[in-house]
């Protein structure tokens, strides 16, 4: 049957090629080089993936996730067809809205709050990854 079980596997199911996509493009701009000098120094595997290759990748595997989230918060197609009859989320309760004019300013100010909610993890990502240009 249908609940919230098939909207997290629909919404991931769509969403999971986003961080694949980034994460594989990152991974391939790697130096293996340094992976390589990690080994020759004695690490093993696991040592060399945690201290050398997570680290490289990191960033890519954060603005996967971010983009993942915001294109999932925006789906409303997967959600329409995933969950039960009857439930209403955030962006299917606006786009049910944005027709009835006694509720465009209700629509604006909650769209106006989710942008502003939405740049608190785009901040946090930039200061997490240290790509700021100072």
């Amino acid at each position: 049957g249908l609940g919230l079980f098939s909207v997290i596997v629909g919404h991931a199911t769509f969403c999971i090629v986003m961080v694949f996509n980034n994460v594989q493009a990152r991974l391939g701009r790697i130096n293996r080089g340094l992976e390589e000098a990690a080994m020759d120094m004695g690490a093993n595997t696991v040592k060399t993936f945690f201290s050398v290759t997570f680290p490289s990748f990191r960033s890519a595997f954060v603005a996967g996730g971010l983009l993942a989230f915001a294109l999932s918060f925006d789906e409303i197609v997967v959600t329409t067809f995933t969950a039960p009859p009857g439930t209403e989320t955030l962006p299917i309760w606006i786009f049910n809205n944005m027709a009835r004019p006694n509720q465009a300013p209700v629509v604006n100010v909650i769209a106006a709050v989710l942008i502003l909610v939405s740049m608190i993890p785009v901040y946090l990502s930039q200061r997490l990854t240290g790509d700021d240009k100072k």
